[in-house]
């Protein structure tokens, strides 16, 4: 029957596609193509009502179950014994050594990456997959079979025609978790819950929409089957289309294993998934046999576990800061606890709404990470139960100064931007800071002493100041009195950037103060811009261009602004000495890790150049600085130059950049 054959080629040709594009990240055919004939297979399976095994129609999620069935797997799935310090992977060495003492045969090791996601258990009979199931208690899971499905990195038939269980992580990549919480409802916690939660919906619909990978590592149980090491194990899980990880190293002794998982772990942060630790096994699969088990773990293998970067604890409060904007942001203060080697007792909550999308409520345990040494940020309830009891008490009135506050979108403000204290220091702070005005001495602190003291009321007394009004305060000395003078008195002569950018225009930072201040002559062209052209300028959009003209419309901010010029504060026209160079004009966009320039040292060169940086690729830019592991925008830009051989965009490199500059 020639329909039957065409939708056998059909499924043989893009399941050959999903390997190159899944697997092998090496896509033969673009999006488009694909959908083209995967819509001719969905034709042929409607016309002749039959769906092959291996199908990719077959991935997109059956019918909702109704419970989980247990499955006894065939081979069980022994936990790995752990170990935190090289001291302690030394002596399972020994120990090793010890126990294989005697035999000829060489002993070598493989080091492999620890995943943090869903265990899964992959059985094949007669080339088919036939069930997946969880790990379970490592004898008896549960089915998730058709859940499993719809991981495109899972083939759903394979050469090997005998009874097999191949084992592997289920994950969500970092990526694809960033991508799903953009448009979610309820924003996912982390990468983990995100896979295990998706493989125990008993939906597989939702399961298919987290889009998730797995990773294969082991074959538990084989007919006919026999593997001489585990690297020749790792060999035939990868001819028969199973996605395993690249980063595998095969080690000679144990220092080389040490060596080994020292670089891994610097790399730990470049991966696009979550990885909890190291898993060092025994190459040798007959030197395997003489090792054995424990009625818990392999005596083969070791986890070097990694430190904590996610734990549990309790939220004992909940305290509202005031910001120089008026804006409350809520502080969790909770129960002291160590993550990643660093007692932690504060954390990150964005705002009100931040808060109940999480549903953490004070009194109930949160989840708490911490990410390459980042503030630490609760990103969810962990005690499901508490979360009915308890109330968090949305405030009423600014915990400084007791006027009414507001909301605004997510945000909750003070409605008294005068008198508030903490806004008032917060905005001088900030006015001063070394990305504004970069008068040195005077830090946040300082700030608030010469408030209490002096009566500050704005930026603009600053330049009041004299050095009788310092000498006599405390902590004091001459030396520090007269710095301050002399840091105050210098930065009159600023760059009209730097001042836009410290009178903290509301969503204005310092890309946008740069960018006002080269496409306008003066401080007076800024204050008079007008809606219609502000939005004209690269990356100002609506809002804003609304902030800059509700802030130079204000009376007060007026009276300031003309305060300070009257005090002999001169912001000086960028515009007229912007070098004039091949990225005048230009627009630049930096991505991926630099090797020769720090990311603030090479933004600072390009625009002395004339050039616009951007933090994304579109249609407009001009050059995309790619340095090593760029991503998305990478990607972009490649999209965009092969969808468009007249684009302007190109792709360059540090070395490209630097026969451009010099």
């Amino acid at each position: 029957m020639a329909e039957k054959s065409r939708m056998k080629d059909i499924v043989a040709q893009l399941n050959e596609h999903n390997y190159r594009y899944y697997v092998l990240d090496e896509p033969t055919i673009s999006d488009k193509e694909y959908d083209q004939v995967y819509d001719e297979l969905i034709s042929l399976e409607e016309e002749l009502s039959i769906v092959l095994e291996d199908s990719p129609s077959r991935r997109v999620g059956g019918d909702t179950l109704k419970k989980f069935a247990t499955h006894k797997h065939i081979a069980p799935l022994l936990s790995l014994d752990k170990c935190k310090t090289f001291e302690e992977l030394r002596a399972w060495d020994n120990r090793v050594k010890k126990l294989i003492s005697g035999t000829n045969d060489k002993l070598d090791y493989v080091v492999e990456y620890k995943f943090d996601g869903l265990t899964i258990n992959l059985t094949y009979d007669d080339g088919k997959l036939i069930q997946a199931a969880t790990r379970g208690n490592g004898t008896v899971g549960e089915e998730v079979l058709e859940q499993v499905k719809t991981i495109k990195t899972v083939p759903l038939t394979i050469n090997y025609k005998h009874k097999i269980e191949v084992q592997g992580e289920c994950l969500m990549r970092l990526s694809v978790l960033e991508k799903y919480n953009e448009a979610a409802r309820e924003p996912l916690k982390n990468a983990r819950n995100g896979a295990a939660g998706a493989i125990r919906n008993l939906d597989p619909k939702i399961t298919a929409k987290r889009n998730l990978s797995a990773f294969c590592y082991n074959v538990g149980f084989s007919e006919h089957q026999n593997f001489k090491t585990h690297l020749a194990m790792l060999d035939f899980l990868r001819e028969s289309m199973f996605y395993v990880n690249e980063h595998i190293t095969q080690c000679l002794d144990i220092d080389e294993v040490i060596t080994a998982i020292e670089k891994m772990e610097e790399k730990v942060g470049e991966r696009d998934y979550l990885i909890d630790g190291i898993v060092i096994k025994v190459n040798n699969v007959s030197l395997r046999k003489i090792l054995g088990s424990t009625h818990k773990f392999p005596r083969w293998a070791m986890a070097y576990k990694f430190e904590a970067k996610e734990v549990t604890t309790k939220l004992e409060n909940i305290v509202w800061q005031v910001g120089r904007t008026g804006k409350l942001t809520p502080l969790a203060i909770l129960e002291p606890t160590d993550i990643g080697g660093v007692t932690v007792s504060r954390a990150t909550l964005n705002n009100w709404e931040d808060i109940n999308r999480k549903k953490v409520k004070i009194g109930c345990d949160v989840w708490l990470r911490r990410s390459n040494d980042v503030i630490p940020e609760i990103t969810g309830c962990a005690d499901e139960d508490c979360v009915e009891t308890m109330q968090n008490v949305k405030p009423v009135n600014c915990p400084a100064c007791g006027s009414k506050v507001f909301s605004k979108g997510a945000h909750i403000f003070c409605s008294n931007p005068l008198s508030c204290k903490p806004q008032l220091v917060a905005r001088i702070s900030h006015f001063a800071s070394r990305d504004a005005m970069n008068i040195e001495g005077l830090s946040e602190k300082t700030i608030q002493q010469l408030n209490e003291a002096l009566g500050l009321d704005g930026v603009a007394d600053l330049y009041e100041l004299e050095y009788e009004n310092l000498i006599g305060l405390d902590r004091f000395g001459e030396k520090k009195a007269q710095n301050i003078i002399d840091a105050i008195e210098a930065s009159k002569n600023c760059s009209l950037s730097t001042f836009i950018y410290g009178l903290g225009i509301p969503n204005v930072g310092k890309k946008t103060a740069s960018d006002l201040a080269k496409q306008c002559n003066t401080l007076e062209d800024i204050k008079k811009a007008q809606f219609e052209e502000l939005i004209e300028i690269s990356d100002i959009g609506d809002i804003v261009a609304k902030s800059i003209v509700d802030f130079f419309n204000d009376e007060t901010v007026a009276k300031s602004i003309d305060k300070l010029i009257s005090k002999g504060v001169n912001p000086v026209n960028e515009q007229a000495s912007e070098i004039k160079s091949f990225f005048s004009g230009k627009t630049v966009v930096v991505t991926g890790t630099l090797v020769k320039y720090d990311r603030r040292e090479i933004k600072s060169l390009l625009e002395k150049l004339g050039a616009t940086v951007a933090s994304s690729v579109s249609k407009n830019t001009d050059f995309l600085l790619a340095g090593e592991n760029a991503g998305s925008k990478l990607k972009k830009a490649e999209k965009i130059i092969e969808g468009n051989k007249k684009s302007k965009l190109q792709i360059i490199d540090e070395d490209k950049l630097e026969k451009l500059i010099f």
